[in-house]
């Protein structure tokens, strides 16, 4: 039986890399229905949105959705359809693995970091109150009668941490730490300065990982964390952060390993899933089959495991590494001078090898 699957193409050079991931995917011989559905600036004039219901209603139905790159227009009404997507379907793990590929230039050997970030809380809650609004105006009001003394030329952002939102987040890494048979789950805070929001983090964390007593856990100040990663990044092992937190450490470790060019990622919650890369969608070289197709490739390497197609998703991961490794059939940033076809197609034939 086939898996029903959505896919969104994306924008600028997303439908050239989704292109690429699927005739990766399908060469695996995996069967899959794939429902295509268009979100982006693309599909702003037709639909007035660049999220359309239709995609929403296709990642419910169908569980599972891979999606390429996507541009945000600007004034559109969307901080981002990412963030979106995250907050409409409750995918509050956002996973993005970082690891070193032989060909992939980087200062750094035998990297492989799990970032586990929350989604749905922190600073990117986007409770916010502009500069000299009324509603700031009295949120100041309110602090000052509290004791806290907040310029009234402030712009406000709130940042909510909630035990329910971290529980699930840090059991969620250690089920995924247990699954994929990992040593260690380190909980990145600032509860030494935030004691009520990154305390709350901490003590939640701590609590939780008493129930996997087979699992090391430690804790690390977030700034303390990016110094330990630059000097000594083969200690750790998953990195579970609130959501600020992880989007910062989940790009200082792609660095580490190379680029966003080689970064998966993925979004997932209990209902639904949707993979994706790190990276952005490059509009200046869309149609000119240049862009790098491996951090979607990777990401769909996630979904397989996701569905449980794991001998699927090995051997496309290890195909992909053995093309970077010989560094022939790889795009420029590679150092290749194979475009975004001729590197899929490299994939594909060693799939078959």
């Amino acid at each position: 039986m086939a898996y029903n699957i959505t896919l969104i193409p994306g924008d600028g050079t997303g439908p050239e890399l989704s292109d690429a991931m699927r005739r990766v995917v399908e060469a695996t011989g995996v069967a899959i229905e794939w429902e295509v559905v268009e979100a982006g600036a693309d599909v702003m004039d037709k639909h007035g949105t660049p999220l359309p219901d239709t995609v929403l209603e296709s990642i419910k139905r169908n569980k599972v959705a891979i999606k390429g790159p996507i541009t945000t227009p600007v004034g559109s009404g969307f901080r981002s359809v990412n963030v979106a997507l995250r907050k409409e379907l409750d995918l509050y793990a956002c996973l993005r693995p970082a690891f070193t590929l032989k060909g992939v230039k980087s200062r750094y050997e035998d990297i492989d970091l799990v970032i586990v970030r929350e989604n749905t809380e922190d600073l990117y809650a986007g409770i916010e109150f502009e500069k000299g609004s009324g509603a700031a105006e009295r949120l100041i009001g309110f602090l000052y009668e509290e004791g806290a003394i907040v310029r009234s030329d402030s712009g406000i952002s709130i940042k909510p941490i909630s035990v329910t939102a971290t529980e699930r987040i840090v059991r969620w890494a250690f089920e995924y730490a247990r699954r994929e048979e990992r040593r260690k789950v380190t909980a990145v805070h600032k509860a030494n300065i935030m004691k009520f929001s990154d305390g709350l983090f901490l003590e939640t964390a701590r609590r939780v990982a008493e129930d996997y007593p087979d699992i090391e856990f430690e804790d690390r100040i977030v700034d303390n964390m990016c110094m330990q990663l630059v000097q000594k990044p083969e200690l750790y092992d998953i990195l579970v952060c609130p959501n600020l937190y992880g989007d910062i450490l989940s790009d200082l470790c792609a660095g580490l390993v190379g680029g966003l060019g080689v970064a998966p990622g993925a979004n997932i919650g209990d209902e639904a899933a949707v993979f994706e890369p790190v990276h952005g969608s490059a509009p200046k070289y869309a149609g000119l089959n240049r862009v790098n197709p491996t951090a979607l490739v990777l990401s769909s390497v996630l979904m397989l495991k996701h569905i449980g197609e794991r001998e699927a998703a090995d051997r496309i991961f290890n195909a992909t590494a053995a093309v970077i490794a010989e560094g022939k059939d790889v795009t420029y940033d590679l150092g290749g001078t194979a475009g975004t076809r001729e590197m899929a197609e490299a994939i594909i034939k060693k799939i078959g090898d």
